[in-house]
């Protein structure tokens, strides 16, 4: 695509989004912003049941016209492509420079890779809760609320003698 026909994707999926929307039954909702300039994006994440496939992945937010159109952008190619957490934990910034264009993303990197960057740490945040599951750690955090038993790191050394 040439820089005219880029400029006019990102502005088509700025105003018509297409994956804009909660996903009630998500497995993962995970929220990204940059402070510096306001953009926010909450990536929802729902994963097939084997647990390798992205099912569905939508976004909320507001903030410029690159960070809401390189979000839905970036959840169209994942959504069509049913990609697998694998691949999203292995895209980088390259990726947004091919779908929304090199300048884009070199003018604005944060606002070009709020999503990516949000996407991804969905994506780890649900590898690291089956983890967590499979090592019976949620059978032992809600027995520990239950009896309001707090855990926790040991205090070090130096922070116990100061």
């Amino acid at each position: 695509m040439d820089k005219q026909e880029l400029m006019e994707q990102i502005v088509e999926h700025y105003r018509r989004p297409r994956h804009r929307h909660a996903l009630p039954d998500a497995d993962v909702v995970m929220p990204g912003g940059n402070p510096g300039c306001g953009d926010i994006v909450t990536i929802y994440l729902k994963v097939d049941e084997q647990g390798h496939l992205i099912a569905e992945a939508s976004f909320e937010g507001e903030g410029c016209t690159i960070s809401q159109a390189a979000a839905d952008i970036l959840l169209d190619v994942v959504n069509e492509e049913r990609w697998t957490l694998e691949q999203v934990l292995e895209a980088d910034y390259h990726l947004m420079e091919e779908l929304i264009g090199e300048e884009a993303v070199k003018l604005r990197p944060r606002c070009a890779t709020l999503a990516l960057g949000t996407l991804k740490a969905a994506v780890t945040k649900y590898l690291r809760d089956q983890l967590r599951r499979e090592a019976g750690l949620d059978v032992v955090e809600r027995e520990n609320e239950r009896f309001g038993i707090v855990t926790g790191e040991l205090p070090s050394a130096e922070a116990s003698h100061s």
